[in-house]
């Protein structure tokens, strides 16, 4: 098992003063289609998008690549046990308790702690409680295994990993998701997973609105090896993305990530920007974009239903990324997602390291919060 550890996460790299950025260059073949200046369904021109080249990755690690995984660092199961939520459910069954209705009081006053839900928690502690008074557990070790099957079998269908298919060219995945979830970095270390799966991408900053967003990517990009189309702050973010997919399309790109600004999902003006992006994509490719990833924080707790809800309605959401699992006691929020909407969760994050965004696992995911055996 690929060990997993903390790594503190580099700080956005503050915007180059103009005397110090590079100048742009044009990456696009002579015979490739003109990059547009206009953005579609926008009236004014806006400054051409550049695509910036990162150099080429070197084989030896560079300067501030992260070093291997030192042995005896803990892993998957390992960081998923030392959150509250792994400990509150986990905490029950360490003392070897009783097969009583205490217990199945004490389960689901953790699974509502954690932010499962009212709905999938009664529905989990009725069913559970039915068979018990059927006798069908002879101890508190049978319903521990009857538990862990039953959170499983609650996962299981939404975790369905993202496959890319190689006669899609470009793929266009766009990233959504509120202020402050992790985007942008959750796009450098998906960057990261397809370059080592042998795809040559491009990105898309698209997060034109944040301050030092666009250098971040770039940042990331040029980290991976990848190039990043980008205009300045406050550009028209369905311009670049027009731009990025006129380029991806130039070049025969495989994978195109676009990156969006963080929006408040009860922001109806900022939301209805995401189906704008949507609609000038598809005027290049009516089957963009083929993935829309909303990435949620894990400590948001049932917030992100009412964020999926609303951005599921503007954009059509196909898959999730829930970040920061490794640091909240509500990531039973996992399962009032699941059940609520059943859209697959693609991705789940522990760490702030490019090796900590994994594909979600559910029996993996379920194992952690439980301890193996009673007494553990």
């Amino acid at each position: 098992m690929v060990s997993w550890f903390r790594r503190k996460k580099p700080d956005a790299p503050a915007s180059l003063p103009e005397t110090q950025r590079p100048a742009p260059q044009d990456p696009v073949p002579d015979n490739a289609p003109p990059v547009s200046a206009v953005a579609p369904d926008t009236a004014d021109p806006v400054p051409a998008s550049v695509v910036v080249e990162a150099p080429a990755p070197v084989p030896a690690a560079p300067d501030n690549a992260p070093a291997p995984a030192p042995a005896g660092k803990p892993g998957w199961r390992e960081r998923l046990r030392n959150t509250s939520f792994a400990r509150g459910l986990g905490g029950l069954f360490s003392r070897n308790p009783r097969l009583d209705d205490d217990l199945l009081d004490e389960i689901e006053t953790a699974l509502l702690t954690a932010d499962v839900g009212v709905p999938a928690t009664t529905a989990l502690i009725e069913g559970l409680r039915k068979r018990m008074k059927a006798r069908e557990f002879t101890d508190a070790r049978a319903l521990l295994a009857a538990l862990r099957a039953e959170l499983i079998a609650m996962l299981a269908p939404v975790a369905r990993p993202l496959e890319i298919p190689r006669d899609v060219h470009p793929f266009v995945l766009l990233t959504v998701g509120v202020n402050g979830v992790g985007k942008t970095t959750t796009i450098g270390k998906l960057a990261r997973r397809f370059k080592d799966e042998g795809r040559n991408l491009m990105l898309a900053a698209g997060d034109t609105f944040r301050a030092a967003a666009v250098a971040q990517l770039q940042a990331w990009g040029e980290r991976n090896g990848v190039p990043v189309v980008a205009q300045g702050q406050n550009a028209d973010a369905a311009s670049v993305a027009f731009d990025a997919l006129q380029a991806a399309q130039a070049r025969g790109t495989e994978v195109l990530i676009a990156d969006t600004a963080g929006r408040l999902h009860t922001q109806q003006g900022l939301m209805a920007e995401l189906g704008k992006i949507k609609r000038v994509l598809q005027k290049l490719d009516p089957a963009a974009p083929h993935e829309v990833l909303l990435v949620i924080d894990g400590t948001t707790g049932q917030n992100a239903l009412s964020q999926l809800r609303q951005f599921h309605a503007a954009v059509n959401i196909t898959g999730l990324v829930v970040t920061k699992l490794d640091g909240t006691a509500k990531g039973g929020v996992v399962f009032a997602l699941a059940r609520e909407f059943g859209i697959p969760i693609r991705f789940a994050g522990i760490g702030e390291r490019s090796e900590d965004l994994r594909v979600f696992d559910a029996e993996a995911f379920v194992d952690a919060l439980l301890p193996e055996t009673l007494g553990a």
